[in-house]
């Protein structure tokens, strides 16, 4: 039976009341890829919808946006989050999930997929990442301009004081995000997010705030 990462609530006492949030998450369980690399036409399975209701209903305060990845699974995601918290009058009825192409793989931090696609074949997905930041990785943005890129676009989609913003993406931006920012050069699969996992992020003046499986953290990032 599927379930949230252990420590994804645990964040929720440390969240400020009055601050607008960002729950910068993965999707929600989808059906096993067969070569162990998931395209995009990879759906969630049943249970993958029921948790992502599950978890809308438990949201810590009224949303005021979805946003999404364009791939089905994503956007199936934040529709199943959406229907939970409007069951618990957390979202609006005229609420639209919003398709983002910065959301999508390989979207926020490729910039040649040409070039870098068989690199990601050739080394999975963590080898992938840990070139990426370790600055080694031609095609791809260097990780502080990721960091910029990802930053910017939630600044640009601040929700209302104490009012929240979802963001459903895939495994692999999430984990170069927070793995940048945190300023590792090198993750595990250890590391890598959990089906449904998500950050909590939010802004004060040029620093961005995040607790990440229950861990907080700042950084100065200049937009």
């Amino acid at each position: 039976m599927a379930r949230l990462h252990p420590r994804l609530q645990d964040a929720l006492p440390l969240l400020p009341v009055d601050r607008p949030i960002h729950l910068l998450t993965r999707h929600s369980v989808r059906e096993l890829a067969k070569n162990g690399f998931a395209d995009y036409r990879l759906p969630l399975t049943p249970e993958g919808v029921a948790m992502a209701r599950d978890w809308g209903r438990q949201l810590p305060r009224p949303v005021a946006a979805f946003h999404s990845s364009p791939v089905g699974r994503c956007v199936d995601t934040a529709l199943a989050m959406y229907e939970g918290g409007r069951e618990q009058g957390l979202a609006g009825h005229d609420l639209e999930v919003r398709h983002e192409t910065v959301l999508v793989e390989p979207g926020c931090y490729v910039e040649d997929i040409l070039r870098v696609g068989p690199l990601f074949f050739e080394l999975g997905a963590v080898g992938f990442i840990n070139r990426h930041l370790q600055g080694d990785l031609a095609g791809v943005l260097e990780p502080e301009a990721g960091l910029h890129k990802l930053g910017q676009y939630l600044r640009e989609r601040e929700p209302g004081g104490g009012e929240l913003a979802v963001h459903v993406t895939h495994d692999t931006i999430l984990a170069a995000f927070m793995a940048g920012l945190a300023g590792r050069e090198q993750i595990s699969e250890a590391d890598w997010p959990w089906m449904m996992e998500g950050a909590w992020l939010w802004f004060e003046d040029e620093r961005l705030h995040w607790v990440w499986r229950g861990e907080p953290g700042i950084r100065a990032l200049a937009f």
